[in-house]
């Protein structure tokens, strides 16, 4: 019975963890065209994060320093639309979403992890980069600059 209890107890605190984290966290959709459609209402470019989340460490580095905390999350908000654009080697992914991924890899010429995509609710890329050491206030700089040149290539 005491070894119920322990379990009930863990599972409680895991579900409240995760909820938390969730509310606290960045809204990051999956749906190319979902994000689209909501970068287009809402006019803001939208940050491809084309990630091997569950395998690649620089990809979990960025998320760690950069993406989990409080004042990208705050400045994503009101700034961009957040797209996964995940190749993960454990976590498995619906068709769709694979071939979706597959898709977007492609058509933005993605050759390795993390490669961070701004784009405009139209689809042009705005900037290109990747990991960049110095924490979120340094990287939302480096985002906002490259957001301030806003030299649009077209992609097909």
């Amino acid at each position: 019975m005491n070894s119920l209890l322990r379990l009930t107890s863990l599972l409680c605190l895991s579900l409240i963890a995760s909820l938390t984290l969730q509310a606290g966290g960045a809204d990051w959709e999956t749906n190319f065209e979902k994000a689209q459609e909501r970068s287009k209402k809402e006019n803001k470019p939208m940050l491809l994060d084309f990630t091997g989340s569950d395998w690649c460490g620089w990809c979990v580095k960025l998320n760690k320093e950069v993406f989990s905390k409080k004042e990208f999350t705050d400045f994503a908000k009101d700034k961009l639309v957040l797209v996964e654009i995940d190749f993960p080697s454990k976590k498995k992914l619906s068709k769709e979403l694979r071939r979706q991924n597959d898709e977007l890899q492609e058509k933005y010429n993605v050759k390795g992890y993390p490669t961070i995509i701004l784009v405009s609710p139209e689809g042009s890329i705005i900037g290109k980069t990747g990991y960049k050491a110095g924490g979120p206030i340094k990287y939302i700089e480096h985002l906002e600059k490259m957001l301030s040149d806003k030299t649009e290539k077209k992609v097909n």
